[in-house]
């Protein structure tokens, strides 16, 4: 199978022998977890690792019920050399994170690695019993770009450029109309590994995302995890927000329609959050300034292809539905960033911006976008009086609109904004950060043995997401 753009700065935290820590791969279920640790044991066999002395074991398997960690141990011929041990879905094993915390310093000259999919509940006990022996890495969906590269279109739609001046990479695309038909496709059941390269899979939607994933997540591991014993409510939330999935809402509206009480929306959309199934994103008025009491915010979904499995998937003609599940997609793109956590939607008496970029210090807007699956903005000034205005209150010469097709900049008195396709827009968000993390990796390749602890750190505390 394809390697993720994760990969490489994966492999190298987890392969160099240098950060005496242990690796713990977080991720939602089904985003490729496994794989990509059966690809690090390839290439672990390839820089001449000893064979007899990498051991892989997934933990969930029955006949591993009351194993402790360090019985895995006595199957390797000795433990005083160098060797990789693997733990997959260690979340099965019970207080996992005190025993792999001893068997790090135990055994200094064995690289251990863990995976489990209960991402939140391991991220919390990881950080709490993990601090300076565990590096966590945070493995979410694929981007739109990694989409491509995995169907083999990525060459065919996308031209990269260099800026000479700056060093960007400028991407532009070669066939919009096939790039558009690529990014409902991702719409639909582009986030997981699986679903892309098996057609049996993508043909059962509802069998493989909404049985294999939601419903694991919503009747499984919140339960367990957070002691829910109204999975039916829990199930009829999630459903709710799901089909409302970039509107805005309020716990007020919210509990009227779901029939549930506020303090239990207010829980259950933390667990949600927690399980990598949605994203709640808070507002701003048109001065940037966020409310004191939080009344209205908006959830998208961690993964747009959940909808399709839920309902029905989309097609081109669905136009209203495309353009929600395309925020889904741009938000979904934004949460492989740090910067994701200066994300907000404007909200004012008169108007709305879709996406605002906060610099945490000031509370000042950094940029602004406004998402459209149109071109009719490129055409009526009318539809842009929102972001202009956002604009020139918050003193931004340049914003973002995105489109259907059209690529082309306009400039409304001092404001200019370039209209980029959507799809591209997404494409682009996606590759730029996940770039980024592959340049971190080559970084922690090349710097010295005093560094390697407080590079270490970044990776755990940008939660790699």
């Amino acid at each position: 199978m394809p390697r993720r753009t994760y990969f490489p700065p994966f492999s190298a935290l987890a392969l160099d022998e240098r950060i005496k820590r242990a690796v713990v791969l977080l991720g939602p279920r089904r985003v490729g977890k496994t794989v990509m640790i059966k690809q690090l044991i390839s290439k672990a066999l390839d820089d001449g690792w000893d064979a007899g002395r990498i051991l892989y074991a997934s933990i969930d398997t029955p006949v591993y019920s009351g194993t402790s960690l360090e019985q895995f141990l006595s199957l390797l011929p000795d433990n005083s050399g160098r060797a990789l041990v693997i733990f997959d879905e260690i979340q099965y094993l019970r207080d996992w994170e005190v025993h792999l915390k001893d068997l790090v310093d135990s055994y200094p000259t064995i690289k251990f690695v863990a995976t489990g999919s209960a991402a939140a509940a391991l991220r919390l006990k990881s950080n709490e019993s993990g601090a300076g022996r565990f590096t966590d890495f945070m493995l979410p969906p694929l981007t739109f770009h990694e989409f491509l590269v995995f169907i083999g279109k990525d060459a065919d739609l996308i031209s990269v450029t260099t800026d000479v001046d700056t060093k960007f990479d400028r991407y532009k695309s070669n066939n919009i109309e096939g790039l558009n038909s690529a990014f409902i496709d991702y719409l639909n059941y582009g986030g997981f590994p699986e679903a892309v390269l098996n057609p049996v899979v993508r043909e059962n939607p509802d069998q493989f995302v909404r049985s294999d994933i939601i419903d694991k997540v919503l009747l499984k591991d919140l339960p367990s995890l957070y002691g829910i014993d109204q999975i039916q409510e829990l199930n009829k939330l999630f459903t709710f927000l799901a089909y409302n999935a970039g509107n805005e809402a309020s716990l007020d509206n919210v509990s009227k329609q779901a029939e549930m009480a506020k303090p239990t929306i207010k829980r259950y959309i933390e667990y949600l959050e927690s399980a990598f199934l949605i994203m709640k994103v808070a507002n701003v008025d048109q001065n940037c300034k966020s409310m004191q009491r939080e009344r209205a915010f908006k959830v998208y979904l961690n993964n747009p292809s959940m909808r399709a499995a839920l309902f029905n998937p989309v097609n081109a003609s669905d136009t209203d539905i495309i353009g929600h599940l395309a925020e889904s997609a741009v938000f979904s793109q934004w949460q492989h960033g740090n910067s994701s956590r200066s994300l907000r939607y404007a909200r004012w008496k008169s108007g709305e911006v879709d996406i605002v970029s906060i610099y945490p210090g000031n509370q000042s807007a950094d940029w602004a976008v406004e998402l459209k699956w149109s071109d009719r903005p490129t055409k009526d000034a009318s539809q842009l009086s929102n972001l202009v205005s956002f604009c020139r209150i918050n003193k931004l010469e340049r914003a973002t609109c995105t489109t259907k097709t059209v690529r082309t900049k306009r400039t409304y008195g001092e404001v200019e904004v370039d209209f980029v396709p959507t799809a591209l827009y997404c494409y682009t968000v996606g590759r730029n950060i996940t770039k980024h993390l592959k340049d971190r990796s080559l970084a922690v390749n090349s710097i010295d043995d005093e560094e390697l602890e407080e590079q270490a750190e970044m990776f755990s505390e940008d939660d790699m997401s």
